[in-house]
């Protein structure tokens, strides 16, 4: 089960849900639940349902791709970090990043595709199995430049948090083996991360000349039956890098977290047509943690290259024009490019979540 959506979730499903975010999200669910319980034997005074609904609508209210609280917490960082800083991609760990190439026609065969995409859910069921609590991160990234010829690279990387299992190289090897029924692997070294001389609130200038632009997906539709490369990435003259970091749960953290979110929307949506909808999404999610399945937190992230500010920008309206036309939805993360552009790179296995709002 894979999770785009922006709707409250317990503990961080979240999309790019702080700590101090999270943190907030229990104390209003926890405040909330007191106020309801001492209203039925002591009436509370009136400003206490304002102060918990002013929590509620700080967390949940979104004008336009994120709540409120994001939206500040965007804000003060923007005015706070002037480069990226090294802790984003240097958290302790184990990981390994692998080259993948695939058998030649698998993305182009849809029964060939609908078995790579199986054989990858159970690999990732598997890394979040290899831990009592959620850790381990999956990032795969894919990279082409479309010239006279397309130049098309893949790369899957894992993240092991230290502390996370006594043996991580254990769980890398074992991923390893499961990686290896999708094609043949190489074990590489990611080139340095490259650094930002200069930004903007829409893009960001790198060290080797390129101009970036990045964007997070939003809305993740049935209708692309997952070939999203020929729909991104490949287009005559573009230079577009596509990276999805997965975050497995286990098994008893997928449950509990199911849970809390059905509890949870039921207890603050007053909308009945959107409950209905939480309602067929927890039925859903329900049938599939029966079956076996775990919850799996997705953020996904696609970069654009241009080798001037013009040339991004019309790189960025062509991606645009491209998602409308397959129902994808794009948020360009503005005031975030010095550090968005890092998640579509092999670096972006060992991020925090949280690092991109």
């Amino acid at each position: 089960m894979y999770s785009l959506a922006p709707g409250y979730r317990i503990p961080a499903l979240q999309r790019g849900l702080s700590r101090t975010e999270t943190l907030l999200t229990k104390a209003n669910a926890g405040v909330g639940s007191a106020v309801l319980m001492s209203a039925m034997i002591t009436p509370p005074p009136v400003w206490t349902f304002g102060a918990v609904g002013a929590a509620a609508a700080l967390l949940n209210l979104a004008p336009g791709p994120r709540s409120i609280g994001r939206w500040a917490t965007v804000g003060v960082r923007h005015l706070r970090e002037r480069r990226v800083p090294q802790t984003m991609t240097a958290h302790p760990g184990a990981t390994a990043t692998w080259a993948l190439y695939p058998e030649h026609g698998t993305m182009q065969d849809p029964q060939r595709r609908v078995a790579f995409h199986e054989a990858f859910a159970r690999a990732l069921a598997f890394a979040g199995g290899q831990a009592r609590t959620a850790g381990v991160q999956v990032h795969v990234t894919h990279h082409s430049t479309a010239r006279d010829y397309t130049d098309h690279t893949q790369t899957i990387s894992v993240h092991v948090p230290k502390g996370l299992v006594a043996h991580p190289a254990r769980v890398l090897d074992s991923l390893h083996g499961e990686f290896t029924g999708l094609g043949a692997l190489t074990l590489v070294e990611p080139e340095p991360l490259p650094a930002v001389v200069e930004r903007s609130a829409g893009w960001a200038s790198l060290d080797d000349g390129r101009y970036t632009a990045t964007a997070r997906l939003t809305a993740w539709p049935d209708e692309t039956e997952g070939d999203f490369v020929p729909k991104l990435l490949l287009g005559p003259g573009t230079d577009r890098s596509f990276a999805v970091l997965y975050r497995p749960l286990s098994a008893g953290q997928s449950r509990r977290s199911a849970k809390w979110s059905t509890a949870a929307s039921e207890a603050f949506t007053a909308d009945k047509v959107k409950q209905d909808t939480n309602a067929m999404a927890s039925g859903s999610t329900h049938g599939a943690l029966v079956q076996g399945a775990t919850l799996v937190d997705v953020d996904a992230y696609l970069t654009v290259f241009g080798d001037s500010p013009e040339a991004v920008t019309e790189a960025r309206w062509q991606a645009s024009l491209a998602a409308d036309r397959h129902r994808i939805k794009l948020d360009w993360l503005p005031g975030q490019q010095h550090r968005a552009h890092v998640m579509t790179t092999p670096h972006g296995a060992s991020t925090r979540k949280g690092a991109i709002l």
